[in-house]
């Protein structure tokens, strides 16, 4: 065991009080998070642009400065990334986090500040540890290794001092040094750009530690574990890492994914989930049975809640925690210690709770279905594809949908590529439960599909394995946090992938 681990552990479950105020006082916590954020940015580029000098309340705030989506924000981060500082944030900006996105080819470069690390990734990091140790006080999590499928490094070019990668190599990167003994494998295989080699890699170099904890996007840590399981011809992931009891998950849903790991883990753990992106850690469960994620009102984040039904508007209203309510969706809008200033995220959420406040996350306000009327999110279609695996003992590794338009003879569709890690014996079966699935999610979608009035049954194509690869290769995005878009209200994406395996 590391000599360090006690020490930490302890001082992580020391925590809690400090955990417990501003969970138990969020909206005066988000209050001077936003106070603090003006203060300090006031003599910014940007600060002075919009008078933040002068701004001394919410209103204040929400009427100076204009709701911003990256394109907005895009100069005054090139000014950044060309090395001039006191742009969007006082503070110098030495760090990037390289964000693809998947609606667009286009690369973001999330400016990543001192404080950011610190009163934002950090914090909440040692938050969610906290959290954990209060639920299980029996833990032995830091007595072995935490391996977490991150992503890559390089270097940015355009200015000796500046750097930019995945944020979990950022992070990597800025970890106390303590943290290194707590984490596999060494930091030059963690960040290693070619994903062939970097899972081998991985696989070679973690499969005889004493890892206690998994932390990643869920398809490539599943396409670790299969390799560990073949190098060290195990049946199950319990029989390499018999002290593992915890996977942290987060930038897509686990519900699609959760048997698989059950299946090749072999024993139970505990599964939690994180919101943590390129932009900020925004959330975290503190127990596998809550449902949603409590939000971190304390971290250097003031959040804004726009209905998503305001996307779009000329002067889209927003709402502060106070008027949230339960089961409705919002898109998530932030202000950050690392300069972003009302800045559209491009998620949307719900709250599970407002006593304490917990969300999660139900899709992209960009990815979502409704050539028809039908209103399908991501919280829609994933919960619908975990039904249909369960009733037709299949387990689907990856999908993305798309509409079918009208045409003369026939009504619209949705149009679904799937890749199957076991496939169902009916694919009649499986398209009948995903419909039915949907139909109990969404009331629009099933009124468009009554009778067939508006829509047909979704069109299923089982694609070959390792389609999806393929296609995040052909646009240079293999892992880190790409991810295959799920839904699309038009065909671009549906049809490249298809021309794939065609």
């Amino acid at each position: 065991m590391n000599v360090i681990s006690p020490v930490i552990s302890k001082l992580a479950r020391m925590r809690l009080w400090r955990v417990k105020n501003w969970t138990n006082h969020p909206v005066e916590s988000q209050r001077q998070a936003l106070q603090d954020l003006v203060t300090t940015a006031q003599y910014t580029a940007f600060g002075k642009k919009y008078n933040f000098s002068s701004l001394f309340s919410v209103k204040d705030f929400k009427t100076s400065v204009p709701i911003h989506e990256y394109e907005d924000l895009q100069p005054y981060i090139q000014r950044m990334l060309n090395g001039e500082e006191n742009v969007l944030w006082n503070t110098p900006i030495h760090w990037f986090a390289k964000s693809s996105g998947t609606s667009n080819n286009k690369s973001k470069f999330i400016p990543v500040s001192e404080e950011s690390l610190q009163e934002n990734h950090f914090k909440a990091s040692k938050d969610v540890l906290t959290n954990y140790y209060n639920n299980f006080p029996s833990s032995d999590l830091l007595t072995g290794k935490s391996l977490v499928v991150g992503g890559s490094h390089q270097l940015n070019h355009l200015n000796e001092e500046i750097q930019y990668g995945d944020l979990s190599a950022v992070l990597m990167q800025n970890t106390p040094f303590w943290g290194h003994w707590l984490r596999t494998p060494e930091l030059s295989v963690a960040l290693l750009d070619n994903w062939e080699t970097k899972i081998e890699m991985l696989a070679q170099s973690t499969a005889k530690e004493n890892v206690t904890s998994l932390a990643g996007v869920p398809t490539w840590t599943l396409i670790l574990l299969k390799r560990i399981l073949e190098i060290t011809k195990q049946k199950k992931i319990i029989d390499v890492w018999p002290n593992l009891e915890l996977y942290i998950n987060g930038g897509v849903s686990f519900v699609p994914y959760r048997e698989q790991f059950e299946n090749i883990i072999g024993k139970p753990i505990n599964y939690l989930e994180i919101y943590n992106a390129s932009e900020g850690f925004f959330a975290g469960q503190e127990c596998p049975t809550l449902d949603g994620m409590t939000l971190f009102t304390e971290h250097g984040v003031f959040y804004e809640f726009m209905p998503v039904e305001e996307y779009g508007k000329p002067n889209p209203k927003t709402i502060g925690l106070d008027k949230v309510e339960v089961d409705k969706n919002y898109a998530l809008i932030i202000s950050t210690t690392g300069g972003l200033w009302r800045y559209l995220i491009g998620d949307t959420i719900k709250f599970t709770s407002i006593n304490p406040y917990r969300i999660k996350v139900s899709g992209r306000l960009k990815h979502y279905i409704n050539a028809f009327g039908e209103e399908v999110i991501i919280d829609n279609t994933d919960k619908a594809i975990a039904v249909a695996s369960q009733k037709t003992q299949s387990v689907v590794t990856d999908y993305t949908a798309a509409p079918v338009y009208f045409s003369d003879h026939k009504n619209g569709a949705h149009e679904w590529l799937i890749e199957f890690e076991q496939e169902p014996e009916s694919m009649e079966a499986f398209v009948f439960e995903l419909d039915n699935a949907l139909k109990e999610q969404n009331s629009d979608y099933e009124a468009k599909r009554f009778k067939n009035i508006a829509l047909e049954m979704p069109h299923v194509k089982k694609i070959p394995r390792g389609t999806f690869n393929q296609w995040l290769q052909k646009k240079n995005q293999v892992g880190g946090q790409h991810k295959i878009p799920r839904l699309s209200n038009e065909r671009k994406i549906i049809e490249d992938i298809l021309s794939i395996i065609s």
